[in-house]
């Protein structure tokens, strides 16, 4: 337990410390993008590759993985049910508000929490594959046809093998998957900027909360809510209940599932809502929302699990 609060409180520190950088103006007005753009180009892939590359590949196709997989399909059908039956808001609108609920941010919190709280960043690997692969294509396809958007379908379904997250993942997999060695003069280098893409992301993340306040007046308020509880209790839940019931779950293992599905909604599902203009402040708002519920959540699951 005082391992897991160690670990909160680094995390907590560190996004504290983004968030004055940004209120004091430190750094210039671009730094936030700039920022986001190093850790998610080079410090986040470098990161990845080394984890992966080291990892045994029983830790990617795991267990784990299923229970994130029926997390997500359960917690999206159902908001699915719920904003067709009550909000009627379009299908942009309606595939915006699933993927606020089910689409976690396995980057910029992910990592953290994975690397001090479950002590194993590999764990986080299996999320982002799922969402990079099969999620994103789907949510900016359907996006893509709902909308007047000139992104093409061929360019959505490229998508994955254009991410150089994914790359760096992929990478990784292949080298675990064929036993190969990496010489230590490549291996090194990508050690030590990997050890950046943490700080990057927490700081690059509490910057970005400066000047946002969620849940104004509006037709989105009731959606964010219902996405935010979908997103910080259903899918927790459902996580717990597949990893435990399903998989025959226990202890740290168990624990990791429910943590990882309780890690907030993606910023990615913002920057869709945005590139198509739809949804936009149904995901901005659940992306805050979530990222304070994630707090109390995961203490809940660590008091609860962690044994």
């Amino acid at each position: 337990m005082l391992g897991v609060l160690t670990g909160f409180g680094i995390i907590g520190l560190v996004i504290g410390v983004g968030y004055g950088v940004a209120r004091l103006r430190v750094l210039p007005d671009n730094a936030l993008p700039v920022l986001n753009r190093l850790a998610f180009f080079v410090s986040t892939p470098a990161l990845l590759f080394t984890v992966v590359s080291r990892s045994h590949p029983s830790e990617v196709f795991s267990p784990a993985l299923l229970a994130s997989v029926i997390a997500v399909v359960v917690t999206g059908a159902l908001y699915v049910v719920v904003s067709v039956v009550f909000f009627r808001r379009g299908v942009g609108v309606t595939v915006v508000g699933t993927g606020a609920s089910s689409y976690v941010n396995a980057n910029n919190i992910g990592l953290p929490v994975a690397t001090y709280v479950l002590g194993q960043p590999s764990l986080v690997v299996p999320i982002i594959l799922l969402q990079l692969v099969v999620m994103a294509p789907i949510i900016l396809t359907v996006l893509d046809i709902t909308s007047r958007g000139d992104v093409s379908l061929r360019s959505v379904l490229t998508q994955p093998v254009r991410n150089p997250i994914i790359i760096a993942s992929l990478s990784g997999l292949v080298v675990s998957l064929f036993g190969w060695t990496v010489p230590d003069i490549l291996l090194q280098p990508l050690t030590l900027i990997g050890g950046s893409a943490v700080p990057l992301v927490l700081l690059a993340f509490g910057m970005s909360l400066v000047g946002r306040r969620p849940l104004q007046p509006g037709p989105d308020r009731v959606a964010v809510i219902v996405a935010s509880a979908f997103k910080s209790l259903v899918m927790p839940l459902v996580a717990y209940l597949a990893g435990a019931l399903l998989l025959g779950l226990s202890g740290p293992d168990l624990f990791a599932v429910v943590a990882l599905a309780s890690l907030p909604t993606a910023q990615n599902i913002y920057n869709y809502a945005a590139r198509y203009q739809t949804g936009v402040v149904l995901a901005r708002d659940t992306v805050l929302v979530t990222t304070i519920a994630a707090v109390p959540v995961l203490l809940l699951a660590s008091i609860l699990l962690a044994h």
